[in-house]
């Protein structure tokens, strides 16, 4: 069935691409039907021609087109590339686009076989990649899997536990088209609830555990320091989707996916929606959070936290914990923003957790050329970031001109960086394109101690179903009937909660606005997802 279904698409996109002049699926690889028949496609590639020590052969020609990101744009004299083409061997030709850039260039380059790249590095999932996979776009992971000893090793290697990392990649057909990351999922994204743990301790007030605890502690910080607004929630509704799990697992107020009942849901119009607007309400109606929180600027907000105006951060980023504290004790060695666990709301369904996040976006993909050596040879760049050399030098580099060791012994090294430097913006570690896996101890090695002490207990304090809307791949024209029924679902929804928060409009017209929603094509976008997530079980 899953066979028929990819193939079905194959055809539906080569005919949409040809009507607009493309021609990448018009040869080569097209999709999981061809995945019994790769001997025969990599027959006339020779095995034993790549020297000792490199992952390709010294005549091989790769182009790399990656995704550069404004905060770390791309540099040809990073170490981690000169690394990389080393190890690889034969030549690697790197072209960054600006990450701004990437959405329009990105379908002109898969218009055109010619000008696409043998891999890219994405900063995220782009637009139309399901349907460019299903026309034969990309070239899958298991259909290259002779080229990929060092990839398919690793993850056999790996718990079950780590699994889903993999499987967050694999597509609505069953296969894998972008290349797994391992250990980033430690680093990126990892949210958290925050708080002024000296503040706390000072003024003799325990951390709270339910959502009541929470509004108590507020009060009496706000009796304590009147300017301040205890919990300095920003980013609107957004951080509601973060901390949903407080009153119940998976909870987003948009469409997300209930494992507990395994199906599609939209958060606005359930009943708990409406604990979750009355309660903030009630925060804003007091000044325990700042009224303007779905509009606050990120330097307003910050000040509230750096000048004891602000207390408990609700969905915040772990690395949040080294930029307030490193800085603010400069003047104020106590301050000390740390982690703490989830309050909950007392309702019997909500957890001390908050949704799954951290997952890293990026991708790694083998594009399809139509050659077989240059699909080899591709597959074989991926594979060497799997190997144990490719895994040391873009998570750590060379000893004397990227790292020193502390303790050898011990394993204890560390980056050479002058004071205000990082490992990104110096090397190129972690940025886009240039890793699929790296050492927890070079992310730990990159932050302080006191954050990376934090690590465990906000993972644990982290639910561990992350939300398939974050991985499943819709197609073209789901996606575009998607984008046109939200787009009035969500001015409705968005302004809705807004004014009930912020108390623009009474909570005794909840039941007026639910009817609102009952009109909306809520359902129809539901059942979308539900069509396409069921492709992937």
């Amino acid at each position: 069935m899953k066979k028929l279904i990819a193939l079905s698409l194959a055809v539906a996109m080569m005919l949409a691409l040809a009507a607009c002049g493309g021609d990448v699926a018009q040869d080569g690889v097209e999709g999981k039907p061809q995945v019994e028949k790769k001997d025969e496609f990599f027959e006339s590639v020779p095995r034993d021609n790549v020297p000792e020590g490199k992952a390709v052969p010294n005549d091989a020609v790769l182009d790399v087109i990656i995704a550069s990101h404004p905060s770390w744009a791309y540099d040809e004299n990073w170490k981690v590339w000169e690394y990389i083409k080393e190890g690889v061997g034969g030549q690697i030709n790197v072209t960054a686009i600006p990450s701004s850039d990437f959405g329009t260039k990105f379908p002109l380059l898969m218009a055109d076989k010619e000008a696409m790249p043998n891999v890219f590095g994405f900063q995220g999932k782009p637009s139309g990649f399901a349907d460019y996979c299903a026309q034969g776009a990309f070239v899958s992971l298991e259909f290259c899997e002779d080229f990929m000893p060092n990839y398919k090793a690793f993850w056999e290697s790996k718990p079950e536990e780590d699994q889903w990392l993999k499987e967050a990649r694999r597509s609505a057909d069953g296969l894998i088209y972008a290349a797994p990351s391992y250990g980033m999922d430690r680093y990126t994204n990892v949210r958290c609830w925050l708080y002024r743990k000296d503040i706390f301790e000072k003024n003799n007030i325990k951390t709270p555990e339910t959502m009541d605890d929470l509004y108590k502690a507020a009060k009496k910080l706000k009796a304590i320091y009147p300017d301040s607004y205890p919990i300095a929630m920003r980013s609107g509704l957004g951080n509601i989707n973060v901390i949903g799990c407080s009153w119940k697992p998976n909870f987003h107020y948009g469409v997300y996916y209930d494992y507990d009942s395994a199906e599609w849901c939209y958060g606005a119009t359930e009943d708990v929606m409406y604990d979750i607007v009355e309660y903030l309400n009630k925060l804003v109606k007091e000044g325990l959070i700042p009224a303007n929180f779905t509009t606050i600027q990120t330097s307003e907000w910050e000040e509230l936290v750096t000048t004891n105006r602000g207390f408990i951060l609700p969905a915040e980023y772990q690395i949040r914990i080294d930029y307030f504290n490193q800085p603010a004790r400069l003047s104020n060695p106590e301050f000390t923003l740390a982690g703490m666990t989830p309050p909950h709301a007392d309702n019997g369904v909500g957890v001390p957790k908050v949704n799954k996040y951290n997952y890293e976006v990026g991708f790694v993909s083998i594009c399809n050329k139509g050659d077989a050596q240059t699909i080899a040879n591709a597959a074989r760049y991926v594979d060497w970031f799997y190997s144990d050399e490719g895994i040391e030098l873009v998570s750590w580099g060379k000893e004397g001109e990227t790292f020193e060791w502390v303790n050898k012994d011990a394993g204890e090294r560390r980056y050479i960086l002058e004071d205000g430097e990082s490992v990104e913006g110096k090397y190129g570690f972690k940025t886009i394109g240039s890793y699929r896996c790296v050492t927890p101890d070079c992310i730990t090695a990159a932050i302080s101690k006191e954050q990376a002490d934090t690590t465990d207990f906000l993972l644990d304090c982290t639910y561990e179903n992350l939300d398939p809307g974050l991985f499943m791949e819709l197609s073209a024209e789901d996606a575009n009937k998607v984008s046109e029924l939200t787009t009035s679902i969500d001015t409705v929804v968005q302004e809705g909660l807004t004014k009930f928060i912020t108390g623009q409009r009474s909570l005794k017209e909840w039941d007026a606005f639910q009817q609102e929603l009952e009109a909306l094509p809520i359902k129809e976008v539901l059942e979308i997802y539900d069509a396409t997530y069921s492709k992937y079980q």
